[in-house]
This record gives structure tokens, C-alpha cells and sequence, in this order.
């Protein structure tokens, strides 16, 4: 089960387990024509159009995946909004708009399942969050805040519900080429400050979405049985430390 389905980060997890033979249920806000497009095919996957705000549609979606496959294995959140500001200048409906959607939407998400999960005592949720929910990010905020919450909600769901065989991660992305990202840089004011992001990708260049999706796989697979309650950096290096131009001089480009 997959929320944010329909494009970016969302889609492409919900490519990669389809691939890996998966049913695969998604979730979006918007109709989602590429994610049908990608499921093609896989006649068992369902779809649903809801907001991950509403739990009631939640609760609904999470009970006809029941009623017709019987269990839920794996949760990603990957619903997802930007937004921010220096804390002066924001309005309390743009605070309120983001931790909504990105905090509370993963809080409603884990509710949803999490008693299916605790019935068949095994599961895994995946949360995609940020690396700016670990290191800050001018005019952030909001979005960092949200982003943050989601780590400590991951790890306080891993110490919860692990005697259950359910485990629980997230995920951290660097700087991501998303419909999300273009919705931020693909204008002349932004566009400098995505060249200097790019830079401190210490590969120089963003990620592209199915690099988000592989780890999302490994967290879904029994190859990460022992793991739980991490918060799994897929940046590029970008936390790694400060690029000064020193590896020119070392000979190293």
C-alpha cells in the first residue's frame, strides 16, 4: 500500500514492487493516470483517489484491501506537500496546511493499518521523510518540521509495535527530481539556488526517483528483517559534510 502513488517518489515505489511481483495498492489525492499506466497489466492492484487527511477514507481503502487480499504487508507513505518560510512571515494556515498533510497524513496513514499489521503480527512501514527533517534548510520551517516529526514518529512506532513483528523506517532523500522539485526551482528566481543544491550532492547531480524506490524495496524485504526504527539517508552525500572545492586540488575530479 502506497500513498502519494500517483507521481514522484510514490510511483515510482509503486513501480519497483509491482516489478518485484507485488500487488500493489495506491493511494493519491490527484487521479492518477501515470500510475495506471505503470500497473498495467496487474489486474489484482486497486487504486484509490482520497486525501491522506481524511481517515475515514483511510479506514475505508484499508478495509476492501483486507476484505479482498486478506492482509496488508507493507506501508509507504510518500504523500507529501512543500511549503515554509521564516517563522515571522508565516501564516498559521500554511503551518497548519503542511504538518497536515506530511505529519498528520503519515500518523493517519500507520492508524489506518496498523491493526491489520497487529492481527497477522508482521509488517512493514516505510515513511518517506526528508533530510531536512535532520539538517535545517533556510526558510524551511514548516516543511522541516513536519519532515522531522515524521523520523521521531517512525522510531516511537518501531518501539511500539516491534514485539508484533511489525517494523518501522524512514527514509531521508536528498534533493529528488520530482514533480515536487519543479514545482519549487523550475523558475529564474530559484534556479541558482537549485545550481548550489546540486553541488553539495556530492555526485553533482539530484536523485532520481527509482533511487528512493530501491531503498523503499530493501525496508519492504526480508532483506532488512533485522532493521527497524532507522532512518535511512538517500542523499548523495549531501549530509556527508561541506564541499569546498578541495577535491579539484586533490585531483579527485
Amino acid at each position: 500500500m502506497v500513498t502519494g502513488a500517483g507521481s514522484g517518489i510514490g510511483l515510482a515505489c509503486a513501480e519497483r514492487y509491482a516489478q518485484e511481483g507485488a500487488i500493489v495498492i495506491g493511494m493519491d489525492l490527484n487521479e492518477a493516470e501515470d500510475w495506471k499506466g505503470s500497473m498495467q497489466g496487474a489486474q489484482d492492484d486497486l487504486f484509490f483517489q482520497l486525501n491522506v487527511c481524511d481517515y475515514e477514507a483511510l479506514e475505508a481503502a484499508v478495509k476492501e484491501t483486507v476484505e479482498r487480499f486478506k492482509r496488508i504487508d507493507v506501508l509507504v507513505t510518500a504523500a507529501g506537500i512543500g511549503g515554509g518560510g521564516p517563522v515571522h512571515l508565516l501564516e498559521e494556515a500554511e503551518w497548519d496546511r503542511v504538518q497536515s498533510v506530511n505529519l498528520k497524513g503519515t500518523f493517519l496513514s500507520a492508524k489506518a493499518v496498523l491493526p491489520s499489521m497487529m492481527e497477522q503480527r508482521a509488517g512493514s512501514i516505510v515513511a518517506i521523510a526528508s533530510i531536512e527533517g535532520i539538517v535545517g534548510a533556510e526558510g524551511g520551517s514548516t516543511y522541516n518540521a513536519s519532515k522531522g516529526g515524521v523520523i521521531s514518529l517512525t522510531k516511537n512506532m518501531a518501539l511500539d509495535y516491534g514485539r508484533l513483528g511489525i517494523r518501522v523506517n524512514s527514509i531521508c532523500p536528498g534533493l529528488i527530481e520530482t514533480p515536487l522539485y519543479h514545482s519549487i526551482f523550475d523558475n529564474e528566481i530559484m534556479k541558482p539556488f537549485a545550481d548550489r543544491y546540486r553541488e553539495q550532492h556530492k555526485f553533482g547531480r539530484f536523485g532520481k526517483p527509482e533511487e528512493v524506490a530501491g531503498a523503499a524495496y530493501f525496508l519492504a524485504s526480508e532483506d532488512s528483517s533485522f532493521v527497524t526504527g532507522t532512518a535511512l539517508v538517500v542523499d548523495g552525500g549531501f549530509t556527508a559534510g561541506h564541499s569546498v572545492g578541495m577535491t579539484a586540488l586533490l585531483g579527485l575530479e
